[in-house]
């Protein structure tokens, strides 16, 4: 017994029965890891104008050199100094005339230099840039780009066919070169996918409704094309000047039914105008009869009478006349 009135064996505790020690915090569960960070933006190449220098008293420098140095090799025959200065001149003369670049009218030239973009030349002659340069020739001129015929569903589920021509230039060289793979080939398929868009987003016809169509509204059609395909391939630094559509007709399968549409809608088109015009001259001639005092009808005779003239004004054919000698009443 101790001295508090409890057994100290039963506060022994064994090893294996120690009370435990206090559990460490756990530890936070590690964030899941996210993207990993992009590397560094490279800087859209847009054009800017290469340093150059006017290429004809380049030329006739280095030809003046040239003609020196020719001139020494010859006359130094017999002395090594004299030969070695004018060949050193003749290489000097050839260096600089490799950096002559000619300029045609339509186009430009791209320069690099180790592999950097230096600059271009849309200045038009002989122009000089360094000789160890890369010139690279581009095409400005305006170019013409017909899609092949697509067959799409327009926005009513018919399936129509479709094509257009794209009339298009480089206006960033820059771009044109380094934007795109090739810029020729970036063109003419995203014009055809603008197309496919512009096809599938409109009905081929609205039947008379308020909602633009493919062949009632041309005009609106083709202007949004057309901004369509600039947006596309603005990228590539090209240009956009018209977009149209060159062709627009319904499937070859539908053709035929569609066909019978539009003539019902003219056949019913032209009946309504008639149906107008003949009532019109009815009326038109009820009242100057009746101004006129010329017949006194009742309402039987004047029913029969607007009758036979909405039958004579709108029949296809040539009607034949009866005649009644007799009265309405017998």
């Amino acid at each position: 017994m101790t001295a508090d009135g409890t057994d100290g064996a039963s506060t022994i505790r064994p090893a294996s029965m120690a009370a435990p020690a206090p559990l460490a915090p756990a530890a936070a569960p590690a964030a899941p890891a996210g993207p990993a960070p992009a590397g560094p933006v490279t800087a859209e190449i847009t054009e800017f104008a290469a340093a150059t220098l006017p290429g004809w008293p380049v030329a006739w420098a280095a030809l003046a050199v040239a003609v020196a140095g020719i001139a020494l090799a010859a006359a130094g025959a017999g002395s090594k100094v004299t030969t070695v200065v004018g060949v050193v001149l003749i290489l000097i003369a050839l260096a600089v005339a490799a950096g002559l670049t000619p300029i045609a009218p339509g186009e430009a030239r791209v320069v690099q230099l180790l592999g950097r973009y230096t600059g271009t030349i849309r200045a038009q002659g002989l122009q000089w840039v360094s000789p160890v340069t890369k010139r690279r020739r581009i095409s400005t001129k305006i170019r013409n780009h017909e899609t092949g015929v697509a067959k799409v569903n327009d926005a009513d589920g018919n399936p129509i066919e479709i094509a257009a021509v794209v009339v298009w230039q480089v206006e960033d060289t820059a771009k044109a070169l380094f934007g795109v793979d090739d810029f020729s080939s970036f063109v003419a398929i995203q014009a055809e996918t603008a197309v496919r868009r512009v096809a599938g987003s409109y009905p081929y016809d609205a039947h008379g409704g308020e909602a633009l169509s493919l062949r009632e509204n041309a005009e609106e059609i083709t202007a949004g094309l057309a901004a369509e395909i600039a947006d596309r391939v603005r990228p590539a630094g090209v240009l956009v000047r018209e977009a149209r559509l060159t062709r627009l007709s319904y499937a070859p399968e539908i053709a035929t039914v569609m066909l019978r549409r539009q003539q019902a809608s003219a056949v019913v088109a032209a009946r309504q105008r008639i149906v107008d015009g003949a009532v019109g001259m009815v009326e038109a001639a009820l009242a100057r009869l009746s101004a006129d005092g010329v017949v006194d009808l009742d309402d039987e005779r004047r029913a029969a009478m607007v009758s036979n003239m909405m039958v004579v004004l709108c029949s296809d054919q040539a009607t034949q006349p009866i005649v009644n000698t007799g009265t309405l009443y017998q």
